[in-house]
């Protein structure tokens, strides 16, 4: 596939470059606040891990009009000494130009993986430009899988408060998990490592003109290297604390553009997780240590409201989706005071599944469907987060495991049901 979507001159400056190995992507749009600081950091884990290495840092941002890319320019470690135990041999370039394309992360992606691919560079990091959590470290600890364990795909693994990340915790790491049979606790973190020879087979795929180029490319880029057997790792990068996403981008279509890039990869891939049984950890890099995490507020009774809401407006539509027997059951919660209101996980498991064969038959616009997923989704969460409000955070994690082999051992319906 022809790089259609970098501009002359960036070609130009590639070509001045001619070789790196070391790619690093920081995709923006107007982050001129947390930026330097993402930048500062990449240059001080690669100057004190990757001395002899020659890098590029690429920020590839989305239009912004708060000085971005000249916060990117601008910004140096002025005093190396203060963090390199030898000198950096080689020099650290930066790119910062406006990607072309789908406005979304994915397009820029997209010129990073052309950019790595036209340096041929042997192993890549992405992160984001509004980390406030990002240490030199995790530098070392998404590059070194690569570099030197010949792994292609490097996963994050962060501690998140238990409330947080529930979208990714109630349905993508167990539904990823159960289809590929991977552990890969953080399928859609935001911040990877991966080989040269990933970026160039990312390229290679024709999903650039759609929604993954909007908004589902972390998903994409998991599933990718799971489905196409890429040797999968992950690193503990501690804490992930990030600016708080505009409560505009409401929760409706987070959960929307998460599942329906879940949901289509299942179409795309449905031949390799079809014969899928049980699943693997995968190797895991770092030291993991306990981290302070910022509290996250929810409001669990008008969540479960919500859900009753729901019961109330969607019983034809769940009806079609669900049958009459799960219906009944959700119905039965519904009825239940909030005290001792909790979603069986059984329950839960199927719902997700019927939901996923739902979009597999089409019936109904993918738009509408996961719209009236979400009061059953509010309504698992509320109930999450009043069985683990007592819990340390190790046996919130145990609810989440018990979770994923409930999805593990309810995949045989969904397989009987798909074909």
């Amino acid at each position: 596939m022809d790089a259609v979507t970098l501009r002359a001159d960036i070609h130009q400056q590639i070509e001045q470059i001619g070789h790196a190995d070391i790619v690093v992507g920081i995709p923006s749009f107007n982050s001129a606040h947390t930026i330097a600081h993402v930048v500062r950091a990449v240059q001080a884990g690669l100057a004190k891990y990757f001395p002899e290495h020659k890098a590029v840092i690429i920020n590839s941002d989305g239009g912004s009009v708060d000085g971005t890319m000249d916060v990117v320019h601008q910004t140096s470690i002025g005093d190396f000494e203060t963090i390199l135990l030898h000198h950096r041999i080689e020099p650290v370039l930066k790119l910062a130009f406006p990607y072309t394309g789908i406005p979304g992360k994915g397009s820029a992606f997209r010129a990073v993986f052309e950019v790595a691919q036209a340096l041929d560079a042997k192993a890549c990091v992405v992160v984001d430009s509004d980390l406030r959590s990002i240490t030199p470290e995790w530098i070392e600890l998404l590059l070194k899988p690569v570099l030197n364990g010949g792994f292609d795909y490097v996963a994050p693994l962060y501690h998140r408060h238990k409330f947080d990340g529930t979208i990714t915790n109630s349905i993508v790491y167990p539904l990823t998990r159960a289809l590929y049979g991977k552990r890969v606790r953080q399928p859609i973190g935001g911040d990877f490592g991966f080989s040269g020879k990933l970026a160039q087979f990312y390229l290679t795929k024709d999903v650039w003109e759609t929604d993954v180029a909007r908004f589902g490319i972390d998903i994409w880029m998991t599933t990718t290297a799971l489905a196409n057997g890429f040797r999968v790792a992950q690193s503990f990068l501690g804490a992930k604390i990030h600016d708080a996403k505009d409560p505009g981008t409401d929760l409706g279509n987070m959960l929307y553009q998460v599942v329906s890039a879940t949901f289509q990869l299942m179409e795309d891939y449905d031949a390799k997780w079809l014969t899928v049984s049980g699943s693997q950890p995968v190797p895991t890099f770092g030291f993991e240590y306990t981290v302070g995490l910022e509290h996250v507020n929810v409001n669990s009774a008008r969540m479960i409201a919500l859900f009753r809401e729901g019961v109330q407006n969607l019983r034809e539509i769940w009806l079609g989706i669900l049958g009459a027997g799960d219906l009944r059951e959700v119905e039965r919660l519904a009825a239940l005071d909030d005290a001792s209101f909790r979603f069986p996980l059984a329950l839960w498991t199927r719902i997700i599944y019927d939901y996923a064969l739902a979009f597999h038959r089409g019936q109904l616009s993918a738009g509408h469907l996961l719209k009236s997923l979400l009061p059953l989704y509010v309504g698992k969460t509320a109930s999450f987060v009043m069985e683990v409000t007592p819990l340390e955070v190790h046996e919130a994690e145990a609810e989440i495991e018990k979770l994923c082999l409930e999805f593990e051992s309810g995949k045989d319906y969904l397989c009987s049901q798909w074909k």
